[in-house]
C-alpha cells in the first residue's frame, strides 16, 4: 500500500513552492511507493506581491504577536486522507512563522492533520530563522505532530547586502542580479539542488530510521548557524516584544507608531547590528563553549 506523504506550504513569490517541491521529488520519482499531495494555504484576504511599504510594516504588530487571519479550508483529500509523512514548508515574517503559517496552526485544521505524524519542517529565509522555529516547535508539541527533521535554507550573502536585495525583491517583485547587487533570496543553485535533502529524508523514511534524520541533514548542510545572528534574533525579539505591545495597546496612533517602527528598524539594523556585531566578535573567546552548544542546539529538533 502507498504511503501519504503531504506537503504544506504558503508562498508568495514562488520561491518556497520551489523549494518544497525540489525536495518533495525523490517522493514523486517512486510513484509505486508514495503518493504526494501538496496544500498550499490561502487566505481568505491574501498579503500582496509585491509589497508596498506601507502594508509591509504594518503586518509588523500581528506578525510578532501571531495573530490569525482567516485562511480558506483545505481540500477534501486534505482534510480526509491520513498522511504518514508531512513536509511542513514555512516563511518568517519579523522572527515569527509568517502570518498565513500562524493562522494554518490556528485555524483547527492543523492539529486533524498533524497529529501523530511525522514532520519536516523546512524555510527559505533571508537569514533569521532560528527563534521562529523555536516558536513553530511549540505549536507542534502542542498538537502532538512528531518533528522528525528542520531543512532552513537562506540567503548565503552577508547580512547587509541580503538586507538591500530582500527590501528591493519585496517591494518591486525583482529577485534577479542588478548592477553591484547580487539576486535576492536563496540561490537558484541551491533550490536546485534541495532534492538532495528529499533524498536523506525518503531514505530515513523508508528504512524506518526517523530517528537519525536530523544528524543526518545536518551532515549534508542542511542547516546553518551563524552565532552573530543568534545574537541579534535574542536581541530582535526584546525589542520586537516592546514594539508590537505598544502598537496594539495604543490603536489611535498606530500608523504614527508604524512610522516610528520603520525608522527605528531601519536604524537597528544599519547602526545598532554593526555594534552587535563588534561586540559579538570581542567575547568569542569569552563565550566558545557557550556559543558551541547554543548551535548544537539549534541544529537539532528537540525543544527546550
Amino acid at each position: 500500500m502507498k504511503k501519504n506523504i503531504l506537503v504544506i506550504y504558503y508562498t508568495q513569490s514562488g520561491q518556497l513552492e520551489d523549494i518544497v517541491k525540489h525536495i518533495a521529488q525523490p517522493f514523486e520519482e517512486k510513484s509505486q511507493e508514495y503518493e504526494v499531495t501538496y496544500y498550499n494555504i490561502r487566505m481568505k484576504k491574501d498579503f500582496p506581491f509585491p509589497w508596498s511599504g506601507d502594508v509591509f510594516f504594518n503586518t509588523f504588530p500581528e506578525s510578532y504577536l501571531q495573530v490569525p487571519s482567516e485562511i480558506l479550508p483545505p481540500t477534501e483529500e486534505v482534510l480526509n486522507k491520513k498522511f504518514d509523512l508531512v513536509i511542513f514548508g514555512y516563511q518568517v515574517w519579523y522572527l515569527t512563522p509568517s502570518i498565513p503559517i500562524i493562522s494554518f496552526l490556528k485555524s483547527g485544521f492543523a492539529e486533524d492533520i498533524l497529529k501523530d505524524t511525522p514532520v519536516v519542517t523546512v524555510s527559505g529565509t533571508r537569514n533569521m530563522w532560528m527563534f521562529s522555529q523555536e516558536k513553530l516547535k511549540v505549536y507542534l508539541k502542542q498538537m502532538q505532530a512528531k518533528l522528525v527533521g528542520n531543512i532552513a535554507l537562506v540567503d548565503r550573502h552577508d547580512n547587509y547586502t541580503s538586507v538591500l536585495t530582500i527590501l528591493r525583491w519585496m517591494t518591486t517583485g525583482k529577485k534577479e542580479k542588478s548592477g553591484i547587487l547580487p539576486a535576492a533570496g536563496v540561490s537558484d543553485e541551491e533550490i536546485n539542488g534541495a532534492g538532495k535533502y528529499g533524498r536523506i529524508i525518503e531514505k530515513h523514511f523508508s528504512e524506518n530510521t526517523l530517528e537519525a534524520l536530523q544528524p543526518d541533514l545536518v551532515k549534508n548542510g542542511a542547516v546553518e548557524i551563524r552565532a552573530f545572528l543568534v545574537r541579534v534574533e535574542k536581541v530582535g525579539n526584546k525589542i520586537f516584544k516592546v514594539w508590537s505591545g505598544l502598537i496594539m495597546r495604543k490603536k489611535e496612533k498606530r500608523p504614527l507608531l508604524i512610522k516610528f517602527f520603520k525608522v527605528y528598524l531601519m536604524a537597528a539594523i544599519w547602526i545598532v547590528s554593526p555594534i552587535v556585531l563588534v561586540l559579538h566578535l570581542l567575547t568569542t573567546p569569552i563565550f566558545w563553549f557557550k556559543r558551541k552548544k547554543q548551535r548544537e542546539y539549534l541544529q537539532g529538533i528537540n525543544i527546550k
